[in-house]
């Protein structure tokens, strides 16, 4: 059975603090699979929540990316997606609004979308908050309150490291 979250519980979920590991940078490092490079990690909130980064780019279309922001809930093998950061790479319809866009936009999950049966983020807003893969998910750790480790400051990564 799908888990679901209030609007209250996803709020408070996106606020809480979720402490980067020392080595956060090497297991973000991007790697190759089938036609994109992707990158996982796992991180847990100051109130215990396990949280999920994963990262994909297109070898192909520098636009074509997905940042995406997963709690998994307790006693559960399932993957809650909270937010999910996306490129301009395709176009996006949102199912009860009827607004259609193709722009940078950031899908959120939200409890109408759940009552509907659709994916809990498959309601998403266009943003000019970011223009790249790099700057999406620098943007996705400030919103989503990740904290670097002690003595260090989130940086825009080089395309070197991701």
């Amino acid at each position: 059975m799908p888990v679901r979250y209030s609007d209250q519980e996803i709020a408070a979920l996106i606020k809480e603090q979720k402490p980067l590991p020392r080595d956060y940078r090497e297991r973000l490092r991007l790697r190759q699979k089938r036609g994109h490079k992707e990158a996982e990690l796992e991180v847990r909130g100051a109130n215990g929540n396990r949280f999920r980064l994963i990262l994909r780019q297109s070898d192909f279309n520098p636009l074509d990316f997905s940042i995406i922001l997963a709690v998994q809930p307790p006693n559960t093998n399932q993957l809650f997606r909270l937010r999910r950061y996306n490129g301009k790479s395709h176009e996006h319809t949102n199912l009860i609004e009827k607004n259609c866009f193709y722009d940078f936009h950031i899908h959120m999950a939200t409890e109408r979308y759940q009552a509907l049966g659709a994916r809990e983020d498959a309601y998403a807003e266009p943003t000019t908050q970011f223009s790249d893969f790099h700057s999406a998910f620098h943007y996705m750790l400030k919103e989503c309150n990740f904290v670097p480790p002690e003595n260090e400051q989130l940086l825009l990564f080089e395309e070197e490291f991701l």
